[in-house]
């Protein structure tokens, strides 16, 4: 065999042995072992993250509506638009 034949032999084993390696990283007959190639369907979510999801969004409109409250009522416009309505209702009230 020359020297070629062999370095030929021997690239041929790594590439074999490294195809053995990434198959089984893959998880062919391996349970639970994911690669790239071979990706897990995602479920269906749940009932109960389904309802998890809605009260998170439902938190999130709650906080907006309170920031929102929040900035509104103690911007300089705000007070001075409070102040006119004040003023207005004392007059209606004489």
């Amino acid at each position: 065999m020359s020297f070629w034949s062999a370095m030929v032999v021997i690239v041929a084993i790594i590439a074999f042995t490294a195809m053995r390696i990434v198959r089984y990283a893959a998880g062919v007959g391996h349970a639970g072992r994911h690669h790239r190639w071979n990706k897990p369907v995602p479920e269906a979510p749940s009932p109960r993250e389904l309802e998890l999801q809605r009260e998170v969004e439902d938190l999130r409109d709650r906080i907006a509506v309170l920031e929102r409250i929040a900035t509104d009522s103690n911007s300089s416009s705000r007070r001075r638009t409070r102040a006119i309505a004040d003023e207005i209702e004392s007059l209606r009230d004489s």
